[in-house]
């Protein structure tokens, strides 16, 4: 799967081939990364590149969940997907990660819009959520731009980098969605 968004951006679904340049990618921006991603320690080979790529092929295989790489003029440049898809509820969570040095470009925005409609479009959802932590203003940026709702604070939701994160809660609904 292919989704060209622009000129520049794309997201394709993720292969075990993408490995070493997400380590690279990952191992560059680690300081970074760490601050708002709690797996980031676990990646501390390509090996495990590649074991957490096996991991989004079995979230695939078992539930659908889409795991892809960002793609800026063909580069890989960062990952986004669903974090998880109830199928009974209807309901999925977006993610998303980017090099540093291709942030405030909009390419993540355009990538949130992207898998947002894509899923209530095509995979036919009616919800869609994104969390972000409270001091993560990028991040929270997104969602806020695309017209979700902020829908309260969850404390201490996530253990990230020997601390708990607080996180800001986003939704929207296939009705709202523009």
């Amino acid at each position: 799967m292919y989704i060209s968004i622009n000129k520049q951006v794309g997201l394709k679904l993720v292969e075990l081939s993408d490995a070493p340049v997400l380590y690279k990618l990952i191992n560059e921006s680690r300081a970074y990364l760490r601050e708002w991603l709690p797996w980031i320690d676990r990646i501390k080979s390509k090996n495990d590149m590649e074991l957490f790529i096996l991991n989004c092929f079995y979230g695939y295989e078992a539930n659908g969940i889409i795991n892809t790489v960002i793609l800026f003029n063909k580069k890989i440049v960062g990952m986004a997907g669903y974090n998880m898809i109830d199928w009974m509820n209807r309901t999925t969570s977006i993610g998303y990660w980017i090099d540093q040095r291709y942030q405030g470009k909009g390419i993540t925005t355009l990538v949130a819009y992207t898998l947002t409609d894509y899923a209530f479009k095509n995979l036919k959802l009616n919800r869609v959520e994104i969390r972000a932590a409270v001091q993560n203003k990028k991040s929270r940026a997104i969602p806020e731009k695309l017209g979700y709702q902020k829908e309260g604070r969850l404390k201490q939701a996530e253990w990230v980098n020997d601390r708990f994160l607080d996180h800001i809660l986003y939704g929207i609904v296939e009705s709202d969605w523009k």
